[in-house]
């Protein structure tokens, strides 16, 4: 198979940025008409394919935007990510453009196969939904150069473009709720390290401990998924203490939901024997028959935000670089009960 001439590709032959390479190609301003030449000659001669829309003519602004998700998000109730690429494609359509979505296995994963999206140059830019691993985001960026968004999380490698939710402060906020509502004893659900969301978020319920001058106990973090590959299971995780706590914070609506099933099972009633609260503000419906307390995630804000820095990105225009935090607030339900004093 050829090798894909990458805007970067020509930007090197010439000097020039691949920001410059962009503008000649798609026709807009800002260089002189020989240098325009000269990068649709090169361009020409080393093979390079346009995407969708450059295909279309100099004069169209829509861009075709690629949605990138891993397949381990897109099992039957993972539908957070489904919402938001829903609304994602609402809102490029909206802006006048298109998107396609590519779920990535973990095969392909692993072995770096680069998505079809972006080997075939159908898409100006890419959008990527949830965590994929730092190795094959790097791989994409230097095998494509194509301009990329991180939606719900990030690597902070410095150089990245990404949108997310206040996810440390969102989970110190429910924490703190807790100890409002009388409880002192407070557990965490949820593997840390396996996403930077987690991990965040168990940051803010540890800020609210220390806070409070509740050090955490060690046996109330509660695992919930493989560390490795971020698979919920409710079989090996979800383990309570024996010694138990009154309440519980969850890593998202859907731990929360497990949770409660658990500690049904195991003959505690919510939020009358124990509390919990989840985040997000979103669950697949007939999972859970109690209304979370929970914090409520604007996703989207957050994928407005996306499309929007993705497609002045790729027409060059300033955007805001770096990551968006997008706050979001805390919505009561009927799973937590007060304390008495």
């Amino acid at each position: 198979m050829a090798k894909l001439v990458r805007l970067k590709d020509i930007a090197d032959r010439i000097g020039v940025s691949t920001v410059t390479v962009s503008k000649a190609l798609s026709g807009q301003k800002g260089m002189s008409e020989e240098l325009r030449n000269k990068i649709n000659v090169l361009a020409d001669e080393m093979g390079y394919v346009p995407s969708v829309s450059r295909k279309m003519g100099n004069t169209v602004k829509s861009y075709t935007l690629g949605v990138i998700i891993s397949e381990a998000y897109m099992s039957e109730y993972s539908s957070f990510y489904n919402r938001m690429h829903q609304q994602v494609s609402q809102i490029a359509m909206d802006k006048g453009c298109f998107t396609m979505l590519e779920v990535v296995s973990a095969e392909n994963e692993k072995k770096k196969v680069l998505p079809r999206i972006i080997s075939d140059n159908k898409v100006d830019g890419v959008i990527v939904i949830g965590r994929l691993s730092e190795d094959y985001l790097n791989m994409i960026k230097e095998e494509s150069n194509t301009p990329m968004i991180y939606l719900d999380f990030c690597n902070h490698s410095g150089d990245e473009d990404a949108v997310v939710s206040d996810s440390y402060h969102g989970a110190y906020v429910l924490t703190n709720h807790l100890f409002n509502m009388g409880h002192r004893y407070i557990g965490f659900v949820g593997t840390i390290l396996a996403s930077g969301t987690i991990t965040d978020r168990y940051l803010g319920y540890t800020k609210s401990l220390l806070e409070h001058g509740h050090p955490f106990v060690r046996d109330w973090i509660i695992p919930d998924r493989d560390l490795k590959t971020g698979e919920m299971d409710y079989e090996r995780f979800f383990v309570l203490p024996e010694d138990m706590p009154s309440a519980f914070v969850c890593t998202c609506d859907l731990t929360a939901s497990m949770m409660i099933k658990r500690l049904r099972e195991n003959g505690y009633k919510v939020p009358e024997d124990v509390s919990v609260v989840g985040y997000d503000n979103y669950l697949f419906p007939g999972l859970c028959d109690l209304k979370l307390t929970t914090f409520g995630v604007d996703s989207y804000e957050m994928g407005r935000n996306a499309v929007i820095n993705l497609i002045r990105k790729i027409s060059g225009e300033r955007y805001r670089q770096g990551v968006t935090i997008i706050e979001g607030h805390m919505i009561e339900g009927e799973s937590v009960k007060r304390l008495d004093p």
